[in-house]
């Protein structure tokens, strides 16, 4: 054998082995029946033709690539992973955000059911302190959520009543007056202002108030307007105004010392604190 040949065709072969990295993956079907490197089947000359062909392809395909295609690709590239890298920033914003937003209504929730059974609680104690013997609460109104709503629930005795239209007008005034004490408790104010609220209530009624307003009220400060007697024995000090020869006069009475002093005041429209006495 010829060593300058052999020398040839292994470098050739090394060559090879570089230039395909195909071929040490395929190396073992080389000669196997029914492949495509069956090499008794496959006329060698004609594959070499095929092989001259497509080669010649490629490279006029390669004349008419667009060099500048490559640079686009890139700049798409780059776009391209600039906006996944925003759309993940986005995302976990997203994420945070919902979170922040479940932490919120879990907030809110919680909040509500201690402000339900807070106002709930005082509500059904000064109704029965404003009407004794009776009874009253904040129910839900749909699947226990106080979300959907709340509703009144009153009871005169053991009877609970299925509509307020079954009271009568001081009854629902009692609920409203005692709904809207309740929810001043629950975040209880220094000073409050009461005009007449005892305008349409029974004498009995106006002297269960003054007693209410004592009771659950203790750190707080009233300033009522009334016209009936019941309120004015609960307060600490009273100012009676009256209407003397075409003046008005003011007369400050303690409730636990009886000194008074009076202030005239000319003015046509008086408001008194006891009975107007004509």
């Amino acid at each position: 054998k010829n060593p300058n040949l052999n020398m040839s065709s292994c470098l050739q072969v090394t060559k090879m082995l570089e230039e395909y990295e195909w071929i040490p993956s395929d190396r073992a079907l080389f000669g196997q029946p029914n492949t495509a490197y069956d090499f008794k089947t496959i006329d060698p000359q004609e594959a070499a033709e095929k092989l001259q062909k497509l080669q010649e392809k490629k490279q006029k395909l390669g004349r008419n690539v667009n060099m500048g295609a490559m640079n686009m690709l890139s700049e798409a590239e780059e776009r391209y992973n600039d906006l996944m890298k925003k759309k993940r920033i986005v995302e976990n914003d997203k994420s945070k955000i919902l979170a922040t937003i479940k932490e919120l209504d879990r907030k809110k929730t919680q909040a509500l059911h201690i402000a339900w059974k807070k106002v709930n609680k005082d509500f059904g104690s000064i109704f029965s302190m404003l009407l004794p013997g009776g009874s009253a609460m904040l129910v839900a109104c749909k699947n226990q959520n106080v979300l959907e709503g709340l509703q009144f629930r009153v009871a005169l005795g053991n009877i609970w009543k299925e509509n307020l239209t079954e009271l009568s007008g001081g009854q629902r005034s009692l609920v409203a007056l005692s709904l809207i004490l309740a929810m001043l408790l629950f975040r209880p104010a220094p000073i409050y202002i009461l005009d007449e609220v005892d305008a349409a209530l029974d004498l009995s009624h106006t002297q269960n108030i003054g007693q209410m307003l004592n009771t659950h009220f203790k750190r707080s400060q009233f300033i009522v307007v009334s016209l009936k007697d019941g309120m004015f024995n609960n307060a600490n000090v009273l100012f009676k105004t009256k209407f003397v020869d075409g003046v008005s006069t003011i007369a400050r009475y303690d409730q636990f010392q009886s000194k008074t002093t009076a202030a005239p005041e000319k003015s046509q429209k008086a408001r008194k604190r006891v009975r107007k006495r004509k």
